[in-house]
């Protein structure tokens, strides 16, 4: 189903509020590198991409992009005074050492325990992983930010995954369109609800078990 344009802005802004001073930050391609453009100013992080960059800043103003300058997913950013590049297998190198604090990643399914697929749909023809699988391994913490159905109205949670894996047991918190789910030992924890939905919506769209914590909604 189609996300709107001010859904895609919550859904960016709340995953900003995710980031804490000094951590090291992996964008994934797609809704992820919004996030860049509502991390408060007061909240200093490092923004690493796979294409060898680290330190960059939000979106340029329209008509001050430059060519040369762009994330891992080929969109135009703007540098820090802290900015630094580099080739890309330095760039992996940071993440398969553990120097990712956290990673938000789209995805195609997350299932109850945690197993990512987010980046192929068989019988579709793509690109390619990416840094995705080292990414959900080696970062501290992974969060995925995705719309809560599929286009076709279908549950992108659910209780076993059924599209070719990305990695297993890997993530830690989501944040879709209608719902913060918190992925604990306890299981599925439905922590928020985006404001215009509710609690009986949002497990209505989920195809696994929800244990209900919302204790706020987002907007």
């Amino acid at each position: 189903m189609a996300v709107g344009v001010h859904d895609k802005i919550r859904m960016a802004r709340r995953a900003a509020r995710e980031l804490k001073s000094g951590m090291v930050v992996n964008l994934g391609i797609g809704l992820p590198t919004l996030v860049a453009d509502f991390i408060p100013q007061r909240v200093q992080v490092v923004l690493h991409g796979e294409n060898g960059i680290l330190g960059y800043g939000p979106t340029p103003a329209p008509g001050s992009e430059d060519e040369n300058l762009s994330n891992a997913g080929g969109l135009p950013v703007t540098l820090t005074p802290y900015s630094s590049f580099f080739d890309s297998s330095t760039a992996f190198g940071m993440i398969r050492r553990g120097y990712i604090d956290v990673s938000i990643l789209g995805a195609l399914q997350v299932s109850a325990s945690g197993d990512l697929a987010n980046w192929i749909v068989p019988g579709k023809r793509v690109p390619g992983m990416g840094g995705a699988i080292e990414l959900a391994q080696k970062a501290k913490r992974v969060i995925v930010l995705m719309n809560h159905r599929a286009r076709d109205g279908s549950a992108k949670i659910v209780e076993k995954r059924t599209l070719p894996l990305t990695a297993p047991h890997c993530v830690n918190l989501i944040i879709t369109d209608m719902a913060v789910i918190e992925l604990s030992t306890n299981g599925l924890e439905l922590i928020e609800v985006a404001e215009g939905f509710t609690v009986e919506q949002v497990v209505g769209a989920t195809q696994a078990p929800l244990k209900i914590r919302a204790e706020r909604s987002f907007r």
